[in-house]
């Protein structure tokens, strides 16, 4: 990593020909550092975070004193202290006067947590620089507003794209009202999930799958479809090394209750309990199995088909606390979000591999769209290696600002 600001010729790190890494630098005397790499440690502190802290966002803060970072803080968990309590609580006296930068608007009212505003007022902090506002109506300007009256300079939207992308799910719901959706599409390049007798595992390589591990940590929720659970009775959790890693709400969206009640995704002795969306469909009798091994149903609204409605299943699992949402499967599922245009990012796997043969499934079901002119277009695009693998990933273009 190269380094960011200004060096001073006195600097050692001119001695080196290697690239200096900047979270040994900011410190350092011999460095002139913008507000832009403080607060690039600041979004590097929350990054990790990710996954951890639903509903509320990843959250990171440093303060900084006479060019010296003296405290760094992040927000760990709900109910726990935000990144902006837990970096002053480490400064100290070293906060009076000193700048802190914080990723997100710090808020200005009673939750699980007091104010960030008046602890940072006590603090004697003299300047706020700020990544991205809050949308929360509680807050939406009220925290920068709040300080400015207390006399504290307050800078705002420095890095704010990154930081919005970092929270893109916390904002998208505070702006639209309803859940964040991811498709994960993993496939051979002819587009195939699996080939014409049914077989699909494995398409993509060890590491592809363990990308994906971490996606359904990043997520409140991973949903598939009937047809998955019948044919490959996945499990939904999060297998990693290491950890401990959140697990995700494991998601069925099944319209007359076609699944059977002992598959895996339904093991009662996994956290949180699963969930079975479904429609008026299904018999008393098959609801009170799913019931009995404590499963939550949910009857929703069907499509003119039959189906469970996507936008009916968003507003549902939306009251169950759910603010993302990760598609895993299969085709008919991901068809259906796509022409209710309720897909939000696109993440898929590509394996070096040709299936072929026009009775192997696509990744995506449904009547598709019809022009071209009617595509689902990805903005902010990204394109990795995984092991043998390629992952494509990118923002539906109405998100492209996140």
């Amino acid at each position: 990593m190269p380094v960011y600001g200004t060096v001073q010729r006195s600097c050692v790190a001119l001695l080196s020909s290697q690239p200096v890494d900047i979270s040994r630098c900011l410190s350092c005397p011999c460095i002139v550092v913008t507000h832009k790499e403080y607060m690039q440690r600041a979004l590097d502190l929350a990054f990790p975070i990710r996954g951890f802290v639903s509903p509320n966002p990843c959250v990171g803060a440093i303060v900084v004193k006479d060019g010296r970072i003296v405290a760094e803080g992040v927000h760990r968990k709900a109910g726990a202290p935000h990144a902006e309590a837990d970096a002053l609580e480490k400064a100290g006296t070293d906060a009076l006067d000193a700048t802190l930068y914080c990723t997100l608007e710090p808020c200005n009212h009673h939750g699980r947590t007091p104010p960030c505003t008046e602890a940072i007022i006590a603090s004697g902090i003299s300047e706020v620089v700020i990544a991205s506002e809050d949308p929360n109506p509680h807050v939406a300007g009220k925290g920068a507003e709040r300080l400015r009256k207390s006399g504290i300079s307050v800078i705002e939207g420095v890095l704010r794209e990154d930081a919005d992308h970092m929270v893109r799910e916390f904002l998208h719901v505070c702006r639209e009202g309803r859940p964040w959706v991811v498709s994960k599409t993993a496939s051979s390049l002819d587009g195939k999930v699996a080939t014409a007798s049914g077989e699909s595992r494995w398409i993509t390589s060890p590491s592809a799958r363990q990308h994906g591990h971490r996606l359904r940590h990043e997520v409140d929720a991973v949903i598939v479809g009937a047809g998955t659970v019948i044919a490959d009775d996945p499990t939904l959790s999060v297998r990693l090394p290491g950890g401990p890693w959140s697990q995700p709400t494991r998601v069925v969206m099944d319209s007359a209750g076609r699944c059977h009640p002992d598959a895996h995704v339904f093991d009662p002795s996994g956290a949180p309990s699963p969930v079975l969306v479904t429609t008026e469909a299904i018999s008393a009798s098959r609801r009170a199995a799913f019931e009995k091994r404590d499963v939550r149903v949910v009857v929703v609204e069907a499509t003119p088909e039959g189906q469970v409605h996507p936008r009916a299943l968003l507003e549902a699992v939306m009251k169950l606390g759910i603010q993302s949402l990760l598609i895993e499967g299969g085709p008919a599922i991901t068809g259906s979000f796509l022409e209710h245009d309720l897909i939000d990012e696109v993440v898929t796997y590509l394996s070096p591999s040709i299936i072929g043969g026009s009775g192997a499934r696509g990744a995506v079901g449904g009547s598709g769209r019809l022009q071209l002119d009617q595509r689902l277009w990805l903005d902010n695009v990204s394109v990795e290696r995984c092991g043998s693998d390629i992952v494509v990933s990118g923002l539906t273009k109405r998100n492209s600002h996140l």
